[in-house]
C-alpha cells in the first residue's frame, strides 16, 4: 500500500492548513498522522479507522486538530487549525494492516507516506 500525502505549505500564525492522505489500497485499518518537528523525534498525531467510526487526536492537540476520512474521495484529512510556530514540522501519513488494534506506537504503522512540510510562521 502506497500513501500519498499532501497540503503542506507556509502558513501565518492563527491560520489554517488541511493534510490528506490518500491510500493506494484500502486494505487498511487505522490511517494516521505524526510529525516530526527540527531536532525532535517524530510523534504521533492522530489516527482514524478506514472503515469510520474511531478517531484519535493527541491530547494536546485537541480543539485545534481534526481527522476525518472523506468517503467519497477516499482519503483521511486532517484539518490543523490555529496553528502556531510549534507545529512547524514534516507531517507523516501512516497506516496499519487489516487486523492490529491501534496503537500511538510508530512501530505498529506498517505504511509510510512520504513527508509534507508544515511551516507555520509567527
Amino acid at each position: 500500500v502506497q500513501l500519498q500525502a499532501s497540503g503542506g505549505g507556509l502558513v501565518q500564525s492563527g491560520g489554517s492548513l488541511r493534510l490528506s492522505c490518500a491510500p493506494s489500497a484500502f486494505s487498511v485499518s487505522y490511517v494516521g498522522w505524526f510529525r516530526q518537528a527540527p531536532g525532535k523525534e517524530r510523534e504521533f498525531v492522530a489516527a482514524v479507522r478506514w472503515g469510520g467510526g474511531s478517531t484519535y487526536v493527541t491530547t494536546r492537540l485537541q480543539g485545534r486538530f481534526i481527522i476525518s476520512r472523506d468517503n467519497l474521495e477516499n482519503t483521511v484529512n486532517l484539518q490543523m487549525n490555529s496553528l502556531r510556530p510549534e507545529d512547524t514540522a514534516v507531517y507523516y501519513c501512516a497506516a496499519q494492516r487489516p487486523g492490529r488494534t491501534w496503537t500511538k506506537e510508530e512501530r505498529s504503522y506498517d505504511y509510510w507516506g512520504q513527508g509534507t512540510l508544515v511551516t507555520v510562521s509567527s
